[in-house]
């Protein structure tokens, strides 16, 4: 795992300073090895940390024999030992026991269908001196980032991380208001507005060419929405059980190879559990050591889940309960999420791999079985608003008006009466903006009256939802929930999920690798018929049915309980005393009237407003923290 960034510009020859400068500010993503690399029109910068040969034969920026490709490479190929097997048989020779190596050998055997063959996650650069052009390719569903922007005159400039690629004056710092707009929506930026103008994040599953005739498009190699499309058939969910359960010993197996310490995230759910129990079946479950951690707020806290379910594979188990002031560490937390991001998940993510990085480098995690297997508690909301469109819209906002009068307020982790307050206000849309409604935290109005005028972007690429309907639409002819899934997996997955696995993992320089979401199981999902993921109301129907050999029967039958921070009891303590105090800045973007009346509201029990507080907290420690430059 490792960070990387460069430079190619027509105009005169990349500036060493800026390259180092950029390639410094990723030393939390590489602690274990510093490269760059210069030609007439380009600077390569590359922080390594080392998981495969961890020898200096690993050492990047790496060229092949000739000299004439260079390549800086992020991520792991799993499947790197058969691509270099069938690279040697037509005569390809290597000089290191590198995935790296075996990238830039594919890339000058099968040119851009190398992507084809590659199994893992990844970003990465090279550059072919001959002709030269650079590619920049990001891995399936975005587990590895890459910034870029393209520079007037020709050339780009691109990184992992926003911090360094800022570092070039050419970038600039003017805000894009479009994605202030996604975040208050949604609580993170969309790919395809990043936070800062003109600069771009390439998207999942596409590569980019960029060279002197001027920066090309980004082209897709993969395309999802055909495997939703595309059916398979089994002959009874016994089959498919057993042919799933056979891609995740698979996707586990190639996911152990490592030359540093391997772990995993053990909560005690369903996916991390089908992992753990994986890795056990393939060495003695004592040297697997495995990480949980929980709070002092019992129904958030998953320790003893974990504690019960490590003891049942007999991992070598280690469990934490987070007893921090929370708002002294928030600052650093917003840091390395690098955009204005508020998944409060974020903070026991973060605080998860601090603690891992003490014993392992590498970890497994269950990421992804919710996306694929119809495991959020929305997919559920999505089936029973399509099941009750014939109530009429006056009886939903009668229901609403009494929940308000007679249903408590609870502070619990995403309690009955918020979640029946969400699905009733999307009651009368249609499927598509049902499954949005879900999603959001500030309502268009909300935005209008929490945003100061000269903040807000009323443009129609200001509304999250017209990029929501883009990917509604792309799996045509699709079951409606295999539309929402294909939606969250395009947004909620890539721009959320992994943004914060990845930033909160690699703040800590800890690898996390996410069996669950091997390229094979997520197209043997998305094939698989709506009824076999989501059974009458049961969520992960068929991963449960695959791993009953393997998993007791309290595990298979637990509810989700998800990775949430009890933000709402946070802010009744230290976490509102900062809110309190933020609203004294006189350069606050926000309405100080409403933000105090939403403090208020939550404060006495009225409403739980946490998330929305959190939002506000988070994107205002980003304004004055966490954007500046390292």
């Amino acid at each position: 795992m490792c960070g990387i960034c460069g430079k190619l510009s027509w105009r005169c020859p990349p500036d060493r300073n800026l390259i180092e400068k950029m390639t410094r500010s990723l030393i939390h993503r590489g602690p274990d090895m510093e490269g760059v690399y210069f030609d007439t029109s380009i600077g390569l910068g590359h922080r390594r940390l080392s998981v495969i040969d961890t020898s200096e034969s690993g050492r990047q920026p790496m060229s092949d024999s000739t000299g004439l490709f260079w390549i800086v490479f992020n991520g792991e190929i799993y499947n790197y030992r058969k691509i270099r097997e069938n690279l040697q048989r037509l005569r390809v020779r290597f000089g290191t026991n590198t995935d790296t190596e075996v990238v830039l050998e594919s890339f000058k055997m099968w040119g851009v269908k190398c992507l084809d063959h590659l199994n893992g996650m990844f970003a990465f650069a090279i550059w072919d001196k001959k002709e030269q052009t650079l590619l920049l390719a990001r891995d399936r569903l975005g587990k590895k980032p890459l910034f870029y922007k393209p520079l007037p005159g020709g050339g780009l400039v691109f990184a992992s991380e926003l911090k360094a690629l800022r570092h070039d004056p050419e970038v600039g710092s003017e805000w894009n208001m479009k994605a202030v707009s996604h975040y208050l929506s949604l609580n993170y930026t969309l790919t395809a507005e990043p936070i800062i103008q003109g600069v771009r994040k390439l998207e999942a599953a596409h590569y980019f060419f960029s060279d002197k005739r001027g920066s090309g498009k980004e082209t897709r190699y993969w395309d999802l929405a055909k495997k939703f499309q595309t059916k398979t058939r089994f002959s009874s969910e016994e089959e498919a059980g057993e042919a799933l359960s056979e891609l995740i010993d698979d996707s586990v197996r190639l996911r152990m190879v490592s030359d540093v310490p391997l772990g995993a995230f053990l909560s005690g759910g369903i996916d991390s559990s089908c992992i753990t129990a994986a890795l056990c079946r393939e060495r003695k479950p004592k040297e697997n050591k495995t990480f949980s951690i929980g709070f002092r707020e019992k129904t958030y806290s998953e320790l003893e889940y974990a504690r019960s379910m490590g003891e049942f594979l007999g991992s070598d188990h280690y469990g934490k309960t987070v007893d921090a002031d929370i708002a002294s560490i928030l600052p650093e937390i917003v840091y390395y999420a690098d955009e204005p991001f508020a998944d409060t998940s974020i903070i026991p993510t973060y605080i998860l791999a601090e603690y891992a990085r003490q014993y392992v480098t590498v970890c497994l995690s269950g990421d992804g079985g919710d996306e694929m297997f119809a495991g959020y508690e929305t997919y559920a909301a999505d089936k029973i608003h399509h099941m009750t469109k014939w109530i009429p819209g006056w009886c939903a906002t009668g229901l609403e008006k009494m929940m308000d009068a007679i249903l408590p307020v609870s502070y619990g982790k995403v309690s009955i009466d918020y979640k029946l307050r969400k699905f009733l206000k999307g009651h009368s849309y249609s499927d598509a903006q049902a499954h949005y409604s879900w999603r959001t935290i500030f309502s268009d109005e909300e935005k209008d009256e929490i945003l100061l005028s000269e903040y807000r972007d009323d443009s129609e690429e200001g509304d999250p939802y017209t990029h929501f309907e883009k990917y509604w639409d792309e799996p045509e002819g699709c079951h409606y929930l295999d539309r929402a899934m294909y939606v969250d997996i395009k947004t909620w997955l890539t721009d959320d999920i992994l943004v914060k696995v990845d930033r909160a993992t690699m703040a800590h320089s800890l690898e996390v690798r996410c069996p669950l979401l091997d390229y094979r199981i997520v197209e043997f999902a998305a094939s698989l018929p709506v009824s076999m993921k989501m059974k009458f109301f049961k969520k992960k129907h068929i991963l449960r049915l695959s791993q009953k050999n393997f998993l007791p029967p309290a595990v298979l039958s637990r509810r989700k309980q998800g990775f949430n921070a009890p933000v709402s009891h946070w802010l009744t303590s230290s976490m509102g005393l900062f809110y309190m105090k933020m609203m004294d800045d006189p350069e606050l973007w926000f309405n100080k009237e409403m933000m105090r009346t939403m403090y208020d509201e939550h404060k006495v029990g009225r409403r739980d407003n946490s998330l929305k507080l959190f939002s506000l907290i988070s994107f205002y420690l980003w304004i004055n923290n966490g954007n500046k430059i390292p």
